[in-house]
C-alpha cells in the first residue's frame, strides 16, 4: 500500500489557472454567503452561556489538529508524509460552509452551529496557518526520524503567505458579510437565501469539473484514500461528540459540536494547497490534494448519513413518548 500511495506523490491534477482563480473566487463567495448570517447578537450569546461554544472552538482548532497528528504517527509506517500533511491541514481547516445546513437536519442547536462558525471562520485566519505550521513541522520531523535513509526533504511553508491567502478567502468576505448584515438587513434578509444556494451550487459544479478531469486519478487512489478519509473523519466525528458528552453538554450541542468539527472546509485546503507561492508545484504534493479532494466529498455524505441517524432515532424516541402517553 504505501509503494501505491508514494507514487500518487507524483501525481499533477488537471488544475488549470482558470479553474484555480474560479475556486478561489467561488471559495470567497460562498464565505460571503456564510457571513450574510452572522450578526453581533451571535457574540453576544456567547458571552453570556460561552461553555459550550467554547467546547466547539476547542475541539475544532486544538484538539482536532493535536488528535490528527497522532493518528498520522500511529499510520506512519503505511501513510506517506505528504499524505499525512494534507490531513494535517484539513484538521487545521475551519468548518464547513454546509455544517449549519447538516446540524439543522440533525436536530441540532442551530444557533450554536451560526455561532461556531462565526468564530471559528474569524479563528481561521490566525489559526489554520498556525495549526499546520506546528503539526505539519513536527510531523516532517517524526518521518524524517523514524524513516532511515529515506529522508523526507524538508518541506519549507511560507506561513506569511499562508496567513495573505487565508485572509483574502476568509477574513474579507466575513467583514463585507457582516458589514451588510449589519448595514442592510431588509436587503441583506432578500439575497442571503439565493447566495447561499447559488454559492454551493457553483462550488460542487467546481468540484465536480474538476473530479471530471481527473477522473482516472480519482479511481486509481480512491481504494487507497478511501479508508483513510473515513477514519479520519470518523475520529473527528466521534471526537465533536464525546467531548462534549464528558464535560456534560446537552445533547442538543454535542450533536452540533460533532458537526461542527467533523465537517471541515476542505476547499480552503485545496485553494492553500494549490498557490504556488505557499506549496510550490516542484514539492510534489499530489498526496495532499487528493486527501483534501476526497474529504470534501465524503464528509458531505457522512454529515448527511449521521444526520439522518440522529433524525430518525430523535422522531422514534418522540414517538415512542406519544405513544406512552
Amino acid at each position: 500500500m504505501l509503494e501505491q500511495l508514494q507514487a500518487f506523490d507524483s501525481i499533477r491534477l488537471n488544475f488549470s489557472p482558470a479553474s484555480l482563480f474560479a475556486l478561489n473566487l467561488t471559495l470567497a463567495f460562498v464565505m460571503f454567503g456564510v457571513a450574510l448570517e452572522i450578526k453581533v447578537e451571535h457574540f453576544k450569546k456567547l458571552l453570556y452561556n460561552p461553555k459550550s461554544a467554547i467546547i466547539g472552538f476547542v475541539s475544532q482548532f486544538f484538539l482536532l489538529p493535536f488528535v490528527t497528528f497522532l493518528l498520522v504517527i500511529s499510520l506512519s509506517k503505511f501513510i506517506t508524509p505528504t499524505i499525512a500533511l494534507g490531513m494535517i491541514l484539513v484538521a487545521a481547516c475551519p468548518g464547513g460552509n454546509i455544517s449549519n445546513f447538516i446540524s439543522s437536519l440533525s436536530k441540532g442547536n442551530v444557533a450554536l452551529s451560526v455561532s461556531l462558525t462565526a468564530i471559528a471562520t474569524i479563528g481561521a485566519i490566525v489559526f489554520t496557518p498556525l495549526n499546520f505550521a506546528i503539526w505539519g513541522k513536527l510531523a516532517i520531523n517524526f518521518f524524517n526520524a523514524h524513516n532511515g535513509a529515506a529522508l523526507v526533504r524538508p518541506i519549507q511553508i511560507d506561513a506569511v503567505q499562508m496567513f495573505q491567502t487565508v485572509f483574502i478567502i476568509l477574513g474579507i468576505p466575513i467583514i463585507l458579510g457582516i458589514f451588510t448584515n449589519t448595514k442592510f438587513p431588509k436587503f441583506t434578509a432578500k439575497i442571503v437565501k439565493p447566495i447561499k444556494s447559488l454559492s454551493i451550487l457553483i462550488f460542487t459544479a467546481i468540484v465536480i469539473m474538476a473530479l471530471a478531469k481527473n477522473f482516472d486519478y480519482f479511481m486509481l487512489v480512491i481504494k487507497y484514500i478511501f479508508l483513510i478519509v473515513l477514519g479520519h473523519n470518523a475520529l473527528a466525528f466521534g471526537m465533536g461528540y464525546f467531548l462534549p458528552a464528558i464535560l456534560k453538554r446537552p445533547k442538543v450541542d454535542r450533536k452540533t459540536i460533532s458537526i461542527e468539527t467533523g465537517i471541515q472546509n476542505s476547499g480552503l485546503a485545496l485553494v492553500l494547497i494549490f498557490n504556488p507561492k505557499i506549496f510550490p508545484p516542484e514539492m510534489e504534493l499530489g498526496g495532499m490534494a487528493i486527501i483534501a479532494a476526497w474529504w470534501g466529498i465524503w464528509h458531505i455524505i457522512a454529515g448527511l448519513f449521521i444526520a439522518g441517524l440522529w433524525t430518525n432515532f430523535t422522531y422514534g424516541i418522540v414517538s415512542r413518548k406519544r405513544k406512552k402517553v
